[in-house]
């Protein structure tokens, strides 16, 4: 009985199998699903921190905008709400 159990060269046919598919697969590099998903998210991250800078130059060198002035009849019909009569009235 001890006789057929034995294989040659002492290593199991099916552990033979295993050490070959973990030599081949040293050897093949990058995933290509991993290189565009680095390369998807340099963009988006490149994106992201050009409008951020491009943002902050923006509020320190663009000056406010000037508010659109008020017209006589609006002044107007505020000073009558705050209770202050218009002169010539």
């Amino acid at each position: 009985m001890e006789g057929e159990f034995e294989f040659p060269g002492d290593v199991p046919p099916s552990f033979d199998r295993v050490g070959d598919v973990i030599k081949k697969s040293e050897g093949q590099g990058f995933n290509p699903a991993l290189i565009v998903l680095l390369l998807v998210g340099g963009l988006l991250l490149t994106f992201l921190i050009g409008n951020y800078v491009l943002y902050t130059y923006a509020q320190k060198t663009i000056p406010p905008r000037k508010k659109k002035p008020v017209s006589k009849k609006k002044m107007k019909r505020e000073r009558l709400k705050q209770g202050i009569s218009a002169p010539g009235e």
